[in-house]
């Protein structure tokens, strides 16, 4: 009896660490890719907007067939339209604003100088989170949260080649992100649904890709048609966008197997990756020794948050635990003949 459950514990731990690697390997190529696609001095497709467009079609459509055309996956279903209004199209368009904002940043600073100020995204989620009344300012998260904001002060500091625009687009994709984030908190939280990432693009995509296009339609396809737009790679392009989705797809794959608390905790791996394969890769990425530290000190404060985080999620599922075992006895006691 123990050898076949031990076999099927040690599976099970192989494919968690499968996937864990799956989703660091896809998230840091996907950054790389990206970077490849749009810099001047490789493919030369400096459309972040067109790109990000591109990418949210392939997904809306690859979400269709495999859901409603082959049907291989299942959409959960308890979605209403005042739900999806209220909801998914603010998730939509905050999805949108991160990607288009993220990406047009990589036409500006480095890889690695991009994720140094990702590590940012706590902060901005918990003042979002308290200005909605899901988070409660404690002296522990104020220190967290100055810990984390001076740590990337200091890498700011120590950049080399700072571009202003670049740092603009890029905190403007950190609070796109923290909005989706706030708005997919107040979905689960005040709305009761609970959608897995498959279902959530499902729904997301096709909103996030309308949120694209209207600004895509006067901002960047007048430049692309005046410089001939189908003159690009398009075996690149799909590739990219498939990248991306085998991307969402390794996240719902690990959230399955561990939890969201353990993808925030590879992403901080991610994140070094990024950072140290860049300054190998690119040429415009020269990490410092104030780099580094200021890196080092925000990623610290990253990862006091999730503990912080793990901690609370810890203790209501002990207290809600401990109200469903004090539920069931009374339930029982007043219906003594069942």
């Amino acid at each position: 009896m123990a050898d076949p459950v031990k076999k099927k514990m040690l599976k099970e731990e192989f494919l968690t660490y499968a996937y864990l690697i799956l989703y660091i390997a896809l998230s840091s190529g996907q950054i790389f890719f990206n970077k490849w696609v749009l810099s001047s001095k490789e493919i030369n497709f400096p459309y972040p907007l067109g790109l990000t467009l591109l990418h949210m079609v392939f997904s809306s459509v690859l979400c269709f067939l495999l859901t409603k055309g082959f049907k291989v996956l299942k959409v959960e279903e308890g979605m209403t339209l005042e739900i999806y209004t209220t909801s998914v199209v603010p998730i939509g368009a905050m999805f949108a604003m991160t990607l288009w904002l993220g990406n047009t940043a990589y036409l500006y600073i480095s890889v690695a100088f991009a994720q140094m100020l990702k590590a940012i995204m706590p902060v901005a989620v918990f003042i979002l989170g308290v200005a909605a009344g899901l988070e409660v300012m404690s002296c522990r998260m104020l220190l967290i949260m100055s810990v984390i904001s001076f740590g990337v002060l200091v890498a700011s500091y120590g950049e080399i080649n700072i571009s202003w625009i670049g740092v603009v687009y890029q905190m403007g994709g950190v609070v796109g992100e923290a909005l989706r984030l706030i708005f997919m908190e107040i979905l689960v939280k005040r709305k009761g649904l609970k959608l897995n990432p498959i279902s959530l693009m499902y729904y997301v995509s096709p909103c996030s890709a309308l949120c694209l296009f209207i600004p895509w339609l006067f901002l960047e396809k007048p430049k692309m048609d005046a410089h001939g737009m189908w003159n690009h790679q398009p075996v690149v392009l799909m590739l990219n966008s498939l990248c991306t989705f085998a991307l969402n797809l390794s996240v719902f794959l690990v959230i399955s197997h561990t939890s969201a608390l353990t993808i925030r905790v590879a992403g901080v791996v991610k994140d070094w990756v990024v950072v140290l394969v860049s300054a190998l890769l690119f040429a415009d990425t020269k990490l410092t020794v104030i780099n580094i530290l200021g890196y080092g000190m925000a990623i610290a404060g990253v990862a006091a948050y999730n503990n912080h985080k793990l901690k609370r999620e810890a203790s209501r599922n002990i207290s809600d635990d401990s109200q469903d075992a004090q539920t069931i006895p009374m339930t029982t006691s007043s219906n003594p003949n069942r």
